[in-house]
């Protein structure tokens, strides 16, 4: 529907500021070069831009028929994964992990969709640095990101991206790093823990432990208490996350005071309830997952190793959990299953499944209402475990 505007050609002045403030609403800037911002820095008019698109912003919506292996998908993961699919990329399974590792990922698919339907990116709340540490092998590097204007000291959340140990970095799985930061008002130190076939089983593991020593020993040096610790993890990183506590439990070092899992492999059993449901699903599928236990373990045997399938794994003695688990995933019943042994192990366990997503939905908050309600299910466990 058109609206007419009737000036007099005495008000040309004032429709010219009209039409330039009109553009202003319509682009979402501050139609001011005096407010530039960079990665680290807030445009002192940004919030007030990102409201007012918010308010505009269209739903997101997919283009075909809901796929075979997930009938009762969200409309906005399905848009996701049709924007995964029209890459036309080779399937991973196919590929040796170098080529792999430059398919498009599921945040490439969140970006492009963010751009097609006009939905801007927020400011961000948190400084960014980087640090590489030394463990044993070589050096592995972190991302540490810190809430601004404030001097803490906060609270710390050691995060491990996922990929199956294989694929993936930090970049990838930023999104999520970067809400946990802002929602829970705490230093994330996100792990780049080296990745296989080049460092096999149980190189990710040993970093992921290493990284979480240099936390405890060094949370001061970035704003961080020592005695508010928590571990994140999402797929492989779930994995790696429940190590950590487990290998500070053994180690008799400090423990995370929480743990959030997010998907977390836990099972070598392939043949489990939502494998042979969701073998096609997408992103993840049994194929893939095929292909990561054959790139990270030297045989079938150590994919059955109680750090791998975590539900063998001595659970006694470990902090505090949360479990969040997406439905279309083959990695669904797995997740269940350890939320059953830890409880059996006196774990307090609480764990929530989110139905119509898929795996990798966590990081979308930006267009999956599921994803933002997982970050923030995410983030009041947290704030609770911190005591904030």
């Amino acid at each position: 529907m058109k609206t007419n505007y009737f000036i007099r050609k005495s008000d040309t002045k004032l429709c010219h500021i009209f039409m330039a403030l009109s553009l202003c609403l319509i682009l979402g800037s501050s139609c001011t070069s005096e407010h530039k911002r960079s990665d680290n820095t807030d445009s002192i008019d940004s919030s007030h831009t990102v409201d007012t698109m918010a308010t505009a912003t269209p739903e997101v919506k997919p283009s075909g028929e809901k796929p075979e292996w997930g009938k009762d998908i969200k409309p906005e993961m399905q848009a996701v994964i049709e924007k995964l699919a029209s890459y036309k990329d080779t399937p991973i399974p196919q590929l040796v992990p170098k080529q792999a590792r430059k398919n498009h990922t599921p945040t490439d698919a969140v970006k492009d969709l963010m751009k097609e339907n006009q939905i801007p990116m927020p400011p961000s709340k948190v400084d960014t640095m980087g640090k590489e540490i030394a463990v044993t092998g070589g050096n592995i590097h972190l991302r540490i990101y810190t809430p601004k204007n404030s001097n803490g000291p906060f609270p710390v959340i050691v995060y491990y991206h996922g990929g199956g140990f294989v694929i993936a970095n930090l970049d990838v799985y930023d999104a999520s790093a970067k809400g946990l930061a802002e929602q829970v008002g705490a230093v994330v130190v996100s792990v780049a823990y080296r990745l296989a076939p080049e460092h096999k089983y149980p190189t990710a593991h040993h970093d992921a432990f290493a990284a979480y020593k240099w936390v405890t020993q060094n949370a001061a040096s970035i704003k961080g208490d020592p005695k508010k610790i928590a571990v994140v993890g999402e797929s492989a990183g779930g994995n790696l996350a429940c190590n950590v506590s487990i290998m500070a439990r053994d180690n008799k070092i400090t423990q995370p005071v929480h743990e959030v899992l997010i998907y977390p492999v836990a099972n070598s059993d392939m043949n489990a309830e939502s494998y042979q449901k969701y073998a096609n699903a997408k992103p993840l599928d049994k194929a893939m997952m095929m292909w990561f236990v054959k790139y990270y373990t030297y045989s079938p045997e150590e994919a059955r190793a109680p750090m791998i399938s975590l539900v063998k794994a001595n659970l006694k003695g470990l902090p505090p959990t949360t479990i969040i688990n997406a439905e279309i995933d083959p990695l669904e019943s797995e997740g269940k299953l350890l939320a059953d042994k830890m409880k059996d192990a006196g774990v307090d366990v609480n764990r929530k499944l989110y139905d119509g997503v898929t795996h990798e939905f966590f990081g979308m908050a930006a267009i999956v209402p599921q994803a933002k309600d997982a970050q923030a299910f995410a983030a009041d466990q947290l704030k609770k475990a911190f005591g904030m």
